[in-house]
């Protein structure tokens, strides 16, 4: 059997790609077996050497370990958020507690401790190089909040609770896959869609053939609370039916919906695991554990700089909900607007006030374009990379396109996989994951895949996209620098093994090159004519980008700070009612508005229930205060150079987390960051 699993030897393929042509859902179980039980022994040689601990003998051991381990779980996880069914789903639900427990042996074997320690004492005396210093450091912190120096009372309680909360998380993410697969709004009457865009109109009606429902129209809900379609449908009952049917998912409410989801008794016992584990380990709170390794370090910090913004927030949704007001008025309304109107309204003020309707771009938007003559134009143009696309590799659904980057000495630096269209089988949102990462010690180069959930077009139709989502594909897409460009030795700060609230940093860097004159020249051309984008209408929705930011910033603050106020909870102090401590968030930082909800409300908040940004969802601000600043300072050098290119590459992207971030961005910068250009980027005052 271990001859016939291609998870036993390295992939044959280039660069150790997949081998999803020989790759089955019987193979997965096997590999994780045999792949603990190697790195278990691995580990047990080098807690049990004779020689003096070295960081070679020692350090450096413990990165070469676990080669199948590794092999299986980057596909695995990979698969059970882009391309999942219920074999898989099964299998992590099985291996969620099996490899918690398995970090834990190895984090918590107190002779590996000792080696790890013994070198970490005597590390000034060590000729160690920079990377070399910051491997220890993280290794030794890593195995100390792990509970390496605990009672052995204490470690079991630890096993128990990480067990139980890896159990927790994965019935949490697998609900909201549940939800996406069944839950959507059937329409019978295309009267009921008046508002929306033709072609919008035609992907309901196929998505409701599709889902058994002939003849009809489906409206799918999307990962955030507010859903797309409420910019443009008229019909304010429908608009009602659909943003309730994102709201009240996972709260065991199923709204005449056969998707009975009910997230809550999780998300109540992970707060409370994540608070006692946090308490046994010697730390206030769930936050103060998570923040201590990030750059914000401490609670209270991460929560100064997103409560800092809401005097300024307040004076923009003031100024905004005026307007949305009005444009009601106009239109015979007068009750006051719900969440299923602001939206619809903000449109029409946006229509009327830039004289811009958003749909009216998405022609010079074609997807294909925009990756080939937008996303991989920026790259070259700054990073002198080219993407060259191959069909011989074999890919997990036929979808999936991948590319040989070439850097600009005709070296390949790595493959870049993408898997842009939504389909059921793939998790909410957009993220960037890896198959293998950089590692000179390991003689690998970089494997790298960016996922989206772009609306799938009706059959033969062009895909064509939003500017939202032009600026997602920019987004993930510098994500994947960070791990196409990193240059590091050692694989445990590769690429994006960096803190949380730098891993967004240069992301949202890319974002701003969307809205570079010289890169919208290039990409913006209408998909029938080839023609580019007319000037005025280009102005227009630049301008209008600029409108109901207080809204789009408001909503994701308070998503921000409802992550921090769960997360910073005592045992004791874990609430029973979640809604209620909802609202209770809202009213303590003035933030209580009907109009605008959080981003996501706590049943469907995976990024900090089920992914990795407990606690550090506020990242995303902290990040973008990085990226404002980068552009600007980059822009003021002279924009889109390969001279400004290579040095973000050098200091930044290619370092991965082998630095500490602040002093790699003030090597970049020259100095520390502000917020002006912040300010500037959502189109925000400093006004109370």
């Amino acid at each position: 059997m271990m001859s016939q699993n291609p998870f036993f030897k390295p992939s044959t393929w280039p660069f150790l790609a997949p081998q999803f042509d020989k790759i089955q859902i019987e193979h997965y179980r096997p590999a994780f077996a045999e792949g603990i039980k190697q790195q278990l022994a691995e580990i047990e040689i080098i807690a049990t050497l004779m020689d003096p601990p070295t960081f070679k003998n020692t350090l450096e051991a413990i990165e070469l370990s676990g080669d199948l381990l590794k092999r299986v779980t980057q596909v695995f996880y990979n698969m059970s958020g882009a391309h999942t069914n219920e074999a898989i789903q099964e299998i992590q639900v099985e291996m969620a507690p099996k490899l918690a427990a398995h970090s834990d042996d190895i984090r918590m074997n107190q002779k590996l401790f000792a080696r790890i320690k013994k070198v970490y004492t005597g590390r000034k005396a060590a000729d160690l190089t920079e990377e070399q210093l910051r491997v220890l450091e993280e290794q030794y912190n890593g195995f100390v909040r792990a509970g390496a120096e605990l009672t052995p009372q204490q470690q079991d309680r630890i096993r128990q609770i990480n067990g139980r909360q890896s159990t927790l998380t994965t019935a949490f993410q697998n609900n909201l896959m549940t939800i996406t697969k069944q839950r959507y709004l059937v329409v019978d009457d295309v009267q009921d869609l008046i508002g929306m865009d033709p072609a919008d109109i035609n992907a309901a009606a196929e998505a409701a053939t599709k889902r058994g429902h002939a003849g009809k129209y489906v409206l799918t809900i999307t990962n955030t609370t507010r859903q797309p379609q409420l910019r443009s449908l008229q019909n304010r009952d429908l608009r009602k039916k659909l943003w309730e049917a994102s709201a009240y998912r996972a709260q065991g409410k199923n709204n005449g919906f056969e998707c009975f989801v009910d997230n809550r008794p999780i998300l109540l016992e992970i707060a409370q695991l994540r608070a006692e584990r946090a308490s046994i380990l010697g730390f206030a709170s769930h936050a103060a554990f998570q923040l201590e390794p990030q750059m914000a370090k401490t609670p209270n910090a991460a929560r100064k700089m997103l409560t800092d913004l809401i005097p300024s927030l307040r004076h923009k949704t003031d100024l905004e909900a005026l307007e949305i007001k009005e444009a009601m008025l106009k239109d015979g309304c007068t009750f006051e607007p719900r969440p299923w109107d602001a939206e619809y309204y903000a449109e029409k003020v946006r229509r009327a006030k830039y004289d811009f309707d958003e749909s009216s771009v998405n022609a010079y938007f074609e997807m294909g374009n925009v990756l080939k003559n937008g996303v991989f134009f920026t790259m070259n143009r700054l990073y002198g990379v080219d993407f060259n696309e191959r069909h011989d590799l074999p890919v997990y659904h036929p979808e999936v396109r991948v590319f040989d980057v070439m850097d600009h000495d005709g070296t390949q630096l790595g493959l870049f996989y993408a898997d842009y269209l939504q389909r059921d089988s793939k998790r909410g949102g957009a993220w960037m994951s890896s198959f293998v990462n950089q590692s000179r010690l390991l003689n690998e180069r970089p494997v790298i895949v960016n996922v989206m959930n772009i609306p799938r077009p009706p059959e033969g139709e062009p895909t064509l996209i939003g500017f939202d989502e032009v600026k997602t594909m920019f987004h993930e897409m510098g994500h994947g620098l960070h791990g196409l460009f990193s240059n590091v030795t050692y694989p445990s700060v590769s690429g994006t093994s960096v803190p949380r609230d730098f891993v967004e940093f240069p992301s949202t860097f890319e974002e701003d090159w969307a809205m570079h004159p010289e890169v919208l020249a290039n990409y913006a051309r209408h998909h029938k004519t080839g023609e580019s984008i007319p000037a005025v209408l280009l102005e227009k929705m630049l301008s209008a980008r600029k409108f109901n930011q207080g809204f789009e910033t408001t909503e994701y603050v308070a998503a921000a700070l409802l992550d921090l106020d769960w997360h910073s909870l005592t045992t004791s102090e874990i609430p029973t009612d979640v809604e209620a401590f909802e609202t209770e968030s809202m009213v303590r930082h003035d933030l209580e508005n009907p109009q605008i909800p959080p981003r996501y409300k706590s049943a469907y908040f995976a990024h900090v229930w089920a992914g990795g940004y407990s606690a550090s969802y506020y990242a995303y601000m902290w990040s973008e205060v990085l990226a404002a600043d980068a552009f600007a300072h980059m822009i003021a050098q002279g924009g889109l150079t390969r001279k400004n290119g290579d040095l973000f590459r050098k200091t930044i992207l290619a370092k991965g987390g082998s630095r500490n971030p602040m002093p790699m961005y003030e090597d970049f910068r020259g100095e520390p960051p502000t917020v002006t250009a912040l300010l500037l980027r959502r189109g925000l005052t400093a006004k109370k």
